[in-house]
């Protein structure tokens, strides 16, 4: 939650107006519980969006880093408030655990994929299949840097910002 990449998507997603929830998974940092090899974490995603619904009643732009980013792709993928996603350091295989997403193939929402083009948990080869058996509207963006964007920050929140206007959204110069 309060590493560099989450915190410039975050400011990305601010600069339109956007609410921004950042938040741990089960176990992580102060949060109660353990981890679930994926499966409550999910559920975490669905608390934290119906939190946001709650609270503003507005369409959800989801955005995610790494874990959190194949959690809540597939979390978000079927809520129909969650209008667009933005997958950030996409993982494929991470400490013997790898990551399937067939769920993309039916999931129609516009999706944005950036990753390092040295990213250690997400080879070039490894993404470009995930990207292209996804449904479209989809777009794989490769940004200098490894897993954490290393000194390519600002390269991977203009690419965030970019694709939104693209989307439609407007900046709000906050």
């Amino acid at each position: 939650m309060h590493n560099k990449v989450v915190f410039h998507a975050m400011k990305a997603l601010h600069s339109f107006g956007f609410p921004v929830l950042r938040f741990n998974f089960r176990g992580t940092g102060l949060s109660a519980g353990q981890h679930d090899d994926g499966r409550g974490e999910v559920a975490d995603v669905q608390a934290a969006l119906a939190s946001l619904k709650r609270e503003f009643g507005l369409p959800v732009i989801f955005a995610g880093f790494s874990f959190g980013a194949a959690t809540g792709l597939r979390a978000c993928c079927p809520d129909p408030d969650v209008r667009a996603l933005i997958s950030l350091g996409t993982p494929v295989a991470v400490d013997g655990r790898i990551y399937t997403f067939s769920f993309l193939r039916q999931c129609s929402k516009p999706k944005l994929f950036v990753s390092g083009d040295h990213d250690q948990f997400g080879p070039h080869e490894a993404l470009e299949q995930i990207v292209e058996q996804a449904a479209d509207p989809k777009e794989l963006v490769f940004v200098p840097g490894d897993h954490f964007f290393e000194g390519h920050l600002a390269e991977m929140r203009l690419t965030v910002e970019s694709w939104l206007q693209e989307q439609g959204f407007k900046a709000s110069g906050i």
